[in-house]
């Protein structure tokens, strides 16, 4: 006996492979940043990363050794664990007392000048971490005379060991989404927990503005509204992309690609401590720092916690806004003339327009990019429009030729497509059948040949969309644009690691959507394209 046959609905079809995407699709992420983790931390030489960094520099000897391998640990190449560090845990595991830490803290200037005592604990970090796999590491004090040392000639105690790369892939796929909560901070504090008003004490606790504001939390307010688009904003959930140490010195990648740039905006700031002033801070973006308050008179005056260290209100976008705008609207450009002009140059085949077309597209693909982007801000400078971008300044005039620059060669690549698209079209066997039927040439094509030939078009739209974030490195170099084109070419130039693998995975995440996206929509545009692997 026959099974039945089981027919699934489009909609299940397109679920199902929407599933089957999205696995597939971050199985290829996590194999990208993979690749990149190995050619960063197993190709390259790691000592490139000191480069840029001023403090390395300033260091001598065994400091800046200990140094190169405390930052090591930072950047997510070894597991490094000094001496005193090792103490220090034993004393909160109450294996020691603190008393028994501090006498044998401190090693001799050569192994022989270790007290007995400190030469057992000494011995027991060696067969402890040497049993971990371990290296370890005890270089001598460097002396000038007897009594005083070299230049960061102290002497070093420490132990090493290699990440593997699984262990450096799985640390970082589960930091990237962090939530806030109210165990972050680790130091005792009353009245730890949350709060929910419906009136915001920033605003005088006078108009409605809602904000969960928490106590214990790295961020003071998780949840607020305000006056500014999107109105509601949130801290409770964070994106961590992998800390900047060269490029922005500190700063997570999404967050160096998100916050707003240029001056300082001032407004009149009422602190929590009632100390009404002029200034940029942003009370809103407060996080928690450990001592701020009593370290600094400036906080003890402004702030009643330790939630001082706050982000400032500035009158620009940020990276990726600029690099959005300039690739939107260079999008809508593209495709408000290439498409158009695409179908007229197949309408009018081996016609002057046709020949005009060809002409362009030709100019596009032969000369480089670099030399007509040159040559259009020579042009655009001499009728008088800026040719750098004022991060400062508001007019609207200095987007002209970035967009301009940008859009051309998207212009020249649709019209190049939509009209092979077009003349495929024309000499199919579908549109001979339609012309014998009595349809115009007008409704042939309308009906017909465009619909067809727009499809493998339709499929980059969302790819053209999402990518205007990610910034156009040549165009934004040559205009001076304040965008995220060039952070991955500038990381890779001042050997920031972190930032490479961040913008890694930003751009293939956003390909993996650009791509589902456009397969979805290109169903939705033909009814005809299936979701099934074969037929039933």
């Amino acid at each position: 006996m026959p099974h039945p046959r089981i027919v699934l609905s489009r909609d299940e079809n397109m679920t199902k492979y929407l599933i089957k995407r999205i696995l597939h699709g971050l199985v290829s992420v996590v194999i990208v940043v993979g690749i990149v983790m190995l050619l960063i931390y197993s190709a390259l030489d790691r000592q490139l990363i000191f480069a840029m960094d001023p403090t390395y520099k300033q260091l001598g000897n065994n400091q800046k050794e200990a140094y190169m391998y405390r930052k090591w640990e930072e950047y997510g190449y070894i597991d490094f664990v000094p001496y005193t560090e090792y103490l220090l845990d034993l004393t909160k595991k109450g294996e020691i007392t603190e008393e028994e830490r501090t006498a044998v803290a401190s090693i001799g200037k050569k192994a022989e000048n270790d007290s007995e005592q400190v030469a057992a604990y000494v011995q027991k970090f060696t067969d402890y971490y040497k049993s971990k796999g371990y290296e370890i590491i005890r270089r001598d004090a460097k002396m000038q005379s007897p009594k005083k040392y070299v230049s960061g000639g102290q002497q070093q105690l420490f132990a090493y060991k290699d990440k593997p790369l699984l262990n450096r892939l799985l640390t970082y796929f589960t930091g990237i989404v962090s939530v806030d909560n109210i165990h972050y901070v680790q130091e005792e504090i009353e009245d730890r927990g949350l709060t929910f008003t419906l009136h915001d004490p920033l605003y005088g606790g006078e108009k409605f503005s809602p904000a969960i504001i928490g106590n214990g939390t790295r961020h003071k307010y998780l949840v607020y509204f305000d006056d500014k688009f999107p109105f509601i904003h949130q801290n409770l959930v964070q994106i961590n992309l992998g800390k900047s140490y060269s490029v922005n010195l500190g700063v997570d990648v999404f967050e160096t690609m998100m916050t707003p740039q240029g001056s300082y905006v001032l407004s009149n700031i009422t602190y929590p401590t009632g100390l009404v002033e002029d200034s940029a801070d942003d009370l809103h973006s407060a996080v928690y720092i450990a001592g701020s308050r009593e370290a600094n008179l400036v906080n003890a005056d402004r702030f009643t916690d330790d939630y001082t260290s706050v982000q400032t209100v500035k009158n620009a976008k940020s990276k990726v806004g600029f690099s959005f705008v300039i690739g939107i609207i260079s999008s809508m450009m593209a495709y408000a003339l290439g498409v158009p002009l695409g179908i007229m140059m197949a309408r009018k085949k081996d016609k002057f327009l046709d020949k005009l077309g060809t002409a362009y597209i030709i100019f596009i693909i032969a000369v480089p990019s670099l030399a007509y982007i040159f040559l259009f801000k020579a042009i655009g400078g001499a009728i008088g429009l800026p040719t750098t971008f004022d991060i400062d300044k508001s007019s609207w005039m200095m987007y002209v030729l970035p967009i301009v620059s940008l859009a051309l060669p998207s212009i020249a690549n649709l019209m190049k497509w939509l009209r092979r698209y077009m003349i495929d079209q024309m000499n199919s066997d579908y549109v001979k059948f339609a012309r014998s039927g009595g349809l115009s040439e007008n409704e042939i094509f309308s009906k017909h040949i465009l619909k067809n030939a727009i499809i493998p078009l339709v499929h980059g739209i969302p790819g053209t969309i999402l990518f205007s974030i990610t910034g156009a490195i040549i165009t934004e170099r040559v205009y001076v644009v304040p965008g995220a084109g060039n952070l991955l070419t500038k990381a890779i130039n001042m050997y920031d690691n972190s930032v490479i693998v961040g913008v890694t995975l930003f751009y293939a995440l956003l390909s993996i959507i650009s791509l589902i996206l456009g397969d979805i929509l290109m169903s939705l545009v033909d009814p005809r394209i299936s979701f099934t692997s074969k037929a039933r």
